[in-house]
């Protein structure tokens, strides 16, 4: 068998180990010295060609369908980002997959298949302002309600935002900045999404909690926000670069330029990773159809384009292990209730394996989080140091 002697190569080869492997025959190997960190049993051989020609896509769908197991998840995941480059050699040519094309008339359609999967079941994980990107751990005590405040006032002091002032978030999620942003500074914001859930979730909240004439949302694309006709003295995105596709970069930045104002100031936080790559093919079938993760490099690219100057740039990498923990560790204590809502078995280790392997990419592999901070135009009367971030 051709693929069983590639797929040991490539495990003998391997700087970072052991592993031990069980095959469907019941034979065991162990692959390096010592004893095995994990071990992988193979309910069905033709699970090794599926991984060999498709790599993450075959052992992704081999996890989701229970026909490949691993008695210790982390490990795995760590074992292949600490060997991505080496795996990559050999297997990253060999998926033949088509990725999802990222154009203006499958957008919605690709938002939909993530974010409204039902508010419900997000509401199960994430923290009480439905915030779904990295939070901002001042303390290792701080709970995941605390790190997330503490995220939207971090990006909301980086917006030097004050009373009055009049602001848009493109792909608000759930609404939490710009209610944040009305409660606490008694700025007018305006959130824009393609989730039709995210929008209905926030326009009822910020009714809730009674900002609804300061704290408004747009059921729409971000690329239609110019429409609204207004421009802003502050424009924020947070968590939305990721998914306008790699052909898209340059419609963003030239809507951020067509709604700010001059000397406004911009703050863009987006996932990052060191060099351009396409997203894993199990990524983009099963849970970002469409999505890149663009390099900081080909981000700050598009700045000098439009007359955008970076005042700042901060990494919150660590911060992401630790909230992508925080989601999992609930995820996994709510499994009855996501059964409840009708997700099955496979849906189950789907996520399990997106949200281990996202923190794992971020702890291991070369993913980061990245905020720009950037002014359209040269402006003059900026804070001269950070200390007005932490006040």
């Amino acid at each position: 068998m051709i693929a069983k002697t590639i797929f040991e190569q490539v495990l003998n080869r391997a700087n970072h180990g052991p592993v031990a492997v069980v095959y469907a025959d019941g034979t065991k190997k162990t692959f390096g010295k010592g004893k095995p960190l994990f071990t992988v049993t193979i309910h069905d051989d033709s699970v090794i060609s599926d991984i060999v020609k498709r790599f993450d896509l075959g052992f992704g769908e081999a996890f989701m369908h229970e026909t490949i197991a691993v008695d210790n998840l982390d490990e795995l995941l760590k074992f292949a980002y600490l060997n991505e480059r080496d795996f990559k050699k050999i297997f990253g040519k060999r998926s033949g997959y088509r990725f999802s094309r990222n154009i203006r008339t499958k957008q919605a359609k690709q938002i939909e298949s993530h974010y409204d999967l039902g508010n419900e079941f997000y509401e199960l994980w994430l923290d009480k302002a439905m915030v779904y990107t990295c939070g901002y751990f001042r303390k290792k005590t701080d709970s995941l309600d605390t790190a997330q405040e503490q995220k939207l006032d971090h990006v909301l002091n980086k917006l030097q935002l004050s009373k009055g002032q009049e602001f848009i978030d493109l792909g608000c999620g759930w609404g939490g900045l710009v209610i944040r942003a009305a409660k606490k500074y008694g700025a007018k914001g305006i959130g824009v999404t393609l989730s039709k859930e995210q929008y209905e979730y926030a326009k009822k909240r910020a009714k809730e909690e009674g900002v609804e004439k300061l704290a408004t949302f747009h059921h729409m694309n971000y690329q239609d926000a110019p429409n609204l006709g207004k421009t802003f003295e502050r424009v924020v995105s947070v968590g939305m670069l990721e998914h306008v596709g790699r052909d898209n970069h340059a419609q963003f930045f030239k809507t951020i330029d067509t709604l700010l104002k001059p000397e406004g100031i911009a703050v863009v936080h987006s996932i990052t990773q060191q060099v351009e790559d396409a997203m894993p093919a199990w990524i983009d079938k099963y849970i970002f159809p469409g999505g890149y993760v663009p390099s900081v490099r080909e981000t700050v690219h598009y700045l000098p384009e439009y007359d955008f100057h970076i005042t700042d740039y901060e990494s919150l990498r660590l911060h992401y292990v630790r909230t992508l923990d925080e989601w999992t560790k609930r995820f996994e204590k709510n499994l009855s209730k996501v059964r409840e809502m009708g997700y099955d078995e496979t849906f189950i280790r789907m996520w399990r394996l997106y949200l281990r392997g996202s923190m794992t990419s971020f702890k291991h592999g070369t993913f980061d989080l990245s905020q720009f901070v950037f002014t359209k135009g040269l402006k003059n009367d900026l804070p001269p140091t950070r200390e007005y971030l932490y006040k």
